[in-house]
Parts: structure tokens; C-alpha cells; sequence
């Protein structure tokens, strides 16, 4: 964009406050529908990065709807996010790019086709919603810190019975709500809403192949309008998806309403836990939406009384190393310090470190209750971030002298430091004979029962720790044959990399779970492909690294062979668990075992909560569960 075109733009926005979000128009790779999935953070799966993200909603307080990103622009094309910012005015501030004030922002708006923006409730919900962007379409612009999470969002999926779920992805079509900042009270919420209105929350796999309700309508959190035998009216059930879509709109009685019903009705039973329980709920009910506006909630940080009184603080070092920041954070509770961290930032060349804090500071406090005070290395290069923390009341240092002076000393040594994952990374490459340090890892496995209910993994790892948000895993052909399978994972991998339909970074290194056999399958794909990456494999038996050119034996105290044993065994964990879960899927919860009725199921899940824990109960506990003899907790062990 000329410097014309970007006040031609300006001139068409409002002066509120909001997000504006600059974009390039890219030529779109091949697309498709995917059977891949995320995991985020141990948390729900859901479909990965084939389709494009078209047209979410986000909204806040009030209602008004907020676009969030990526839009398509044709069929052979997309538009690209290249740099997210948040603005009190967003006509004066998107103006200001029409004379930027560096040579990087100079190359940005000179990249850039056109600008979006999202109008906000308020400064505070801009900030969270700046955050959330930049996490989730990691603009090259933007200085992004890598080993964080994004803020959670609630979706109600558009299906003919919707689904709600606690999301940091949302679904391209989804009504989505947010964002929050407290995950824990969001759960209670969403646990609440479902309790009362019966909205279903399982996956669709899951709801398009029941026979039988399952455990949640059992237990009440469900209608269960995936059988007929419930009678769930579609109308009926879209008229309560309606209810809830108002209570997160700001109709806070829509929920509080029946739970203080409910809560006065047990108190008035005597069922006082139970009144104490669901006032709880209330509680959360009722606090939920002055996270929209108020954004982060500070009670609790004078615990004492003592409003004046400083009792935590956070010391933030900031050091910048080409395009790598790293802040080092120093925590301190009534004048102790009781823990200590480092976070790396993708910091754009140029960037200066008071630019470096001030994105540290707005995506690092997701889901985190602020400090007193922080004191700076450098002073935040953003007014909008310190106004924020100022309502807040968040006392922001950067102290010249004293002990406030020797901390940030302390810090600004613990960010210049090198740690062990560094020397893990370049022990690595050295010891593999590449030209650069191992940053980002991605492990591969896949598992399967003799062939049934095949699955592969995708796992992602960064600095030695695990990217959690780039997990991917994939059903596979059902196949007994471990190196067919391996092959068709990696090709797949390979095949979205070449044509530009994966949003991840290129990795330094695959690793692969098993020997020369899989690694050669795994050699085959990537060659087939055109997708030039290096592979190793780690075999488990005896610990040795297989390569392309040879087999290493590494001393058991290597540093690099611990962080491939890391990736390999978290690769196997994610693999294992999806395989489990589509397994437990296709025998639909131990309704396929003989001698186990509807009646016996819901006792066995009421008593051990879980099939996993089932599967692993001895006989003994087994046949405490009426109903359940020494010939059916025999059959229960033998098939689980």
C-alpha cells in the first residue's frame, strides 16, 4: 500500500477503539478437506489447517460481532496477516502507518494489500483480542512470543444440534464468544450452561455414531439428541442454543436464573453442600462477563488488607539477539523470590527491547492474574499497554538504583544467559554434523491394534519443550504394517509442507519412532514429496540414533540424546492415546461386551468414572459393582 491508500483507509474508519490487522494477498496451494487435528495444550482436538479461515465471529460484551483474521479472497488466493496491532482510535492510529516510523514498518505496509479491523467494546478487550491474533495467525511483523498460550474462547459449532466447547481454534462458521481470561472459571460455566440446557459437547465422530446415549447424558450434562430414543426436538434444542447465545451476549439471567432456583430449592431441602456447590456456580455465572470489559481480574492481590502494599512482583530482563528476544522473569511474593523463568519472543529485525517487554507483557499474562508491580530492564514501547495496567492497578518500574535495581540486574543476567536447551540444540546439530543449532523438532509414530484403528502422531517441539498448538495426528488406512503406515504419515506431512498447505515453520530435524526400517519409509515419502528436510530415527530397545549415514551410541548422559528421547516419547504418548480413544469409539464405551447391559454400564462408569479406569480395576474391584460376576469382570479384563 502507498502512503495515499493508507489514509484513504484511515479515513473510512471510526475513531474507536479496536485491532487493526494489515494483509497481503498470497496465491493459495492446493486445497482439501483434512482428516489432521490439533491438540492445544492437552485439551480438546480439533480439525487442523486444510481449510482456510473464513468468516469467524467474535463477540464481546455487548454483542457486537468481531471479524478475527485470515479472509479468503478468491479461489486462488488468501489474504495473509502480516502485522496485528490494537488502537485506542483506529482511524488515527491506522493513519500513522501512512509515514512509518522504521524501515521494517516501511517494508510491512509496502507488503501489505489492504487493512482489516475489528471494533471493541473497549481498550482493555482490544488488547486480549491483539494477543489472540497474533498467536494464532503469527504475523512476521509482530514481535510473538513462542512458548505461550492464546486466550480462551467459547464456540457453539453450526451443526443441526451445535455443539459448545472451550476453544483457542475456532471453527471457521462457529458463533464464537470471548475472549476470556480465566480458563478455570470459564470451565465452571460452560459445565453450568451444559447442565442446564443440555448442550451436547462431544465430537462429531463421536455424535454420529452412538446407538445409545452416552455417559454424559447419564450424568446429566447432555440431552443426548444423538439417538432417537431421548426425543429431542430439533426446534426445542436450537430454541435453548438460543439461550445460551443470549447469556453470552450479557443476558446474565438466562443462566444465573435457574441456578439460584435451583440453589434456594437444595438450600430449603437441607442439601446444604449442594446449595454451597451450585452457589459457587452462580458466582462464576455472575463474574463471567465483567472479563470482556474489565478483562483481567486483579481481586485477590491484597489479600491483606493493605491496599499500598506491594506483595507480588515480577522483574522482567529483556535481551535481543538478531531476531530472537528473550525475557527472563524473576517472581517475587512478600519480598521473596520464589520463581524464576525464560521466555523467547520471534522478534523482527529491528525491534528494540522496550518493544520486545511490551509484547511480553500483553501475551504472557493470558490466563494469569497480575502482579502488584513490574519492574523493567527497559521502559514498554506501548502508552495503550501501560494505560491498561494503570486501570489495572499495576505499579510499572524501571528502577536507577537499590534493590529494586539489583533485581533487574538479576534478570537482565538470567536473560543474556545461555541455558541447557541452548546447549541441547547446538550439542545436537554438532553431534549430527548440521550447519545450524536444532531449534524445532517434530517427532512422528504411529500405533495400531494388528492393524485396526491405525492413527499417526505429529508432535511439535521448540527450544527442547513441547508446541503443543502444532500437535497434529492423523487416522491412517487401517494396515498391519508399521512401515506402510509410518510412510504414509510422513507423506502427508510432506505433501501440505510442498504445497504451501500447512501453517507451521518448516522443521530443523524429523525424528522417527522405530529403526533403519521406518526411517527408510519415512526417507521414501520425504523423497517422493520434494520436501528436503533431514530424518533420523531413535529405536527404542537399545537407544541408538539411526541416520541416513550411520548408527550412533550415545553416552545415556547426553544432553542431545535426552531431548530426542523427549520428542520420541511424547510422539509414542499422543499416538497411544488416539489410538485409544478411536478404539474405545468403535466399541462405543463398553457397549460391545457380553454380559454388559445399559444399566451395568452406567454403574460401572458412575463407580470408576472412566473406561480407562475401568480397564485398569482388578477383578476384585471389578465384581464390587452389582450386577458384575466373576464370569463378566473376567470377560471386562480379558477385552479391555
Amino acid at each position: 500500500m502507498d502512503p495515499d491508500a493508507v489514509r484513504d483507509r484511515a479515513a473510512d474508519l471510526p475513531a474507536e477503539p479496536g485491532v487493526y490487522q494489515f494483509l497481503a494477498r498470497e496465491s493459495r496451494g492446493r486445497s482439501g478437506a483434512g482428516t489432521d487435528e490439533t491438540e492445544e495444550d492437552g485439551g480438546a482436538i480439533g480439525t487442523g489447517g486444510d481449510e482456510e479461515t473464513e468468516g469467524t465471529a467474535v463477540y464481546g460484551a455487548a454483542g457486537a460481532p468481531l471479524t478475527d483474521g485470515v479472509a479468503k479472497a478468491g479461489d486462488d488466493s488468501y489474504e495473509r496477516v502480516l502485522y496485528v496491532g490494537k488502537a485506542v482510535d483506529l482511524r488515527s492510529r491506522v493513519r500513522s502507518y501512512a509515514d512509518p516510523r522504521s524501515q521494517r514498518i516501511r517494508r510491512m505496509v509496502a507488503e501489505a494489500d489492504s487493512v482489516d479491523v475489528a471494533v471493541t467494546d473497549t481498550e482493555t478487550q482490544a488488547l486480549l483480542l491483539e494477543a489472540n491474533l497474533i498467536k494464532r495467525h503469527r504475523p512476521r511483523y509482530n514481535v510473538r512470543l513462542k512458548d505461550d498460550k492464546s486466550y480462551p474462547l467459547v464456540q457453539l459449532t453450526d451443526h443441526e444440534f451445535p455443539r459448545i466447547e472451550i476453544t483457542r481454534d475456532p471453527e471457521p462458521v462457529a458463533v464464537v464468544f470471548g475472549p476470556f481470561t480465566d480458563k478455570s472459571r470459564l470451565e465452571t460455566v460452560v459445565k453450568a450452561v451444559r447442565e442446564t440446557y443440555g448442550i451436547r459437547g462431544c465430537s462429531d465422530h463421536k455424535f454420529a455414531n452412538r446407538d445409545r446415549p452416552c455417559l454424559d447424558h447419564d450424568i446429566g450434562l447432555c440431552s443426548g439428541p444423538c439417538v432417537a430414543e431421548t426425543e429431542i426436538d430439533g426446534e426445542g434444542y436450537l430454541g435453548d442454543v438460543e439461550a445460551v447465545e443470549r447469556f453470552f451476549e450479557g443476558e446474565t439471567g438466562a443462566l444465573a436464573d435457574p441456578i439460584r432456583r435451583e440453589m434456594e430449592a437444595a438450600a430449603g431441602d437441607q442439601q446444604f453442600e449442594r446449595a454451597a456447590n451450585l452457589r459457587d456456580r452462580l458466582d462464576a455465572v455472575e463474574a463471567i462477563h465483567g472479563e470482556s470489559g474489565d478483562a483481567v481480574a486483579s481481586e485477590g492481590r491484597h489479600e491483606d488488607g493493605d491496599a499500598d502494599r506491594e506483595r507480588v512482583v515480577d522483574v522482567l530482563g529483556v535481551a535481543v539477539e538478531g531476531e530472537t528476544g528473550t525475557v527472563a522473569r524473576l517472581h517475587s511474593e512478600d519480598g521473596k523470590l520464589v520463581d524464576r523463568d525464560r521466555h523467547r519472543l520471534d522478534a523482527p529485525e529491528g525491534e528494540r527491547s522496550g518493544a520486545v517487554l511490551a509484547a511480553f507483557i500483553a501475551q504472557y499474562y493470558a490466563e494469569r492474574e497480575l502482579p502488584d508491580a513490574i519492574l523493567c530492564s527497559d521502559h514498554p514501547d506501548d502508552a495503550d499497554l501501560e494505560a491498561w495496567l494503570d486501570r489495572e492497578g499495576v505499579a510499572l518500574r524501571v528502577p536507577g538504583t537499590g534493590r529494586e535495581s539489583t533485581l533487574v540486574d538479576l534478570a537482565l543476567k538470567n536473560a543474556r544467559s545461555r541455558d541447557r536447551r541452548d546447549d541441547e540444540g547446538r550439542a545436537l546439530a554438532d553431534a549430527l554434523g548440521l550447519d545450524a543449532r536444532v531449534n524445532r523438532i517434530e517427532g512422528f509414530d504411529v500405533s495400531h491394534a494388528q492393524g485396526k484403528a491405525a492413527v499417526g502422531s505429529d508432535v511439535t517441539f521448540v527450544d527442547g519443550s513441547p508446541e503443543k498448538s502444532d500437535y497434529r495426528r492423523k487416522k491412517l488406512d487401517d494396515e498391519n504394517d508399521d512401515y506402510a503406515n509410518m510412510r504414509s504419515l510422513v507423506r502427508w506431512r510432506a505433501d501440505r509442507a510442498v504445497e504451501g498447505r500447512d501453517d507451521r515453520p518448516d522443521p530443523d530435524l524429523l525424528l522417527i519412532d522405530g529403526g533403519e526400517g521406518q526411517l527408510g519409509a519415512a526417507r521414501d515419502a520425504l523423497a517422493a514429496a520434494g520436501w528436503d528436510v533431514p530424518a533420523i530415527a531413535l529405536a527404542k530397545d537399545e537407544e541408538l540414533v539411526v541416520t541416513p549415514s550411520g548408527v550412533y551410541d550415545w553416552p545415556d548422559d547426553a544432553s542431545h540424546l535426552h531431548l530426542l528421547q523427549r520428542v520420541r516419547d511424547e510422539a509414542h504418548r499422543f499416538a497411544v492415546q488416539y489410538h485409544q480413544t478411536l478404539r474405545d469409539e468403535v466399541s462405543t464405551v463398553l457397549d460391545d461386551l457380553d454380559g454388559i447391559g445399559p444399566e451395568t454400564r452406567k454403574r460401572l462408569l458412575r463407580r470408576f468414572g472412566s473406561v480407562e479406569n475401568v480397564r485398569s480395576a482388578s477383578q476384585t474391584e471389578l465384581q464390587r459393582v452389582d450386577g458384575i460376576g466373576s464370569k463378566t469382570a473376567q470377560t471386562l479384563e480379558e477385552r479391555l
